[in-house]
């Protein structure tokens, strides 16, 4: 009668236990805004410069600008000496001196010289949408980095200290002095 009594009083604890229902109070949570990196990233690929003005880096986007700007200058301008150049080459290798120049270039240098002018500005106009493209991609890198560490908290609380340091116990039984470089982060 006992082992009964005692296994009813057991049962009963339990379904008390399995009948709680515990109800937490959701006016206490505090909404937390998450800045999303991939957000910075979707951003600055869209449009050069919206990445870092989601990450509050308001002086990065002039930078930005600048670097397109000197960027286009160049792409402009060499491939405006490209066409001069090979127009001018291509109208000697055809006409030779039978026909008047098509512009300067082709009555002031030879054939060897503005083939040489023409491959250089091409190279220097593959070169330059090379460098733009890579603008493009250390624009949204840069969105990308700063967005992940906008909510690095870095303290007050920064130290270096500058020890001595001496080893007693070391493979030769001698001991053994230097340095010690400790950097604390609290």
């Amino acid at each position: 009668m006992f082992s009964l009594f005692s296994y009813i009083n057991i049962f009963s604890q339990n379904t008390n236990i399995q009948d709680t229902i515990i109800v937490h109070d959701t006016t206490d949570i505090t909404k937390i805004k998450y800045h999303s990196p991939h957000k910075a990233t979707i951003y600055s690929l869209v449009l050069p410069g919206l990445g870092q003005a989601y990450n509050k880096k308001y002086w990065k986007i002039p930078v930005i600008y600048a670097g397109f700007g000197t960027l286009i200058y160049f792409i402009t301008k060499n491939n405006k000496e490209y066409k001069l150049y090979r127009d001018a080459y291509n109208h000697k290798l055809i006409s030779g001196d039978t026909l008047p120049p098509v512009n300067d270039y082709e009555s002031k240098y030879d054939t060897d010289a503005l083939q040489g002018a023409k491959d250089y500005y091409r190279r220097n106009l593959d070169l330059t949408y090379i460098l733009t493209g890579l603008w493009y991609l250390i624009n949204v890198f840069d969105a990308t980095v700063d967005a992940h560490l906008f909510d690095w908290d870095v303290s007050n609380d920064l130290s270096l200290k500058l020890e001595p340091l001496i080893n007693p116990i070391t493979y030769n039984f001698k001991p053994t002095t230097g340095i010690k470089l400790t950097l604390n982060f609290k």
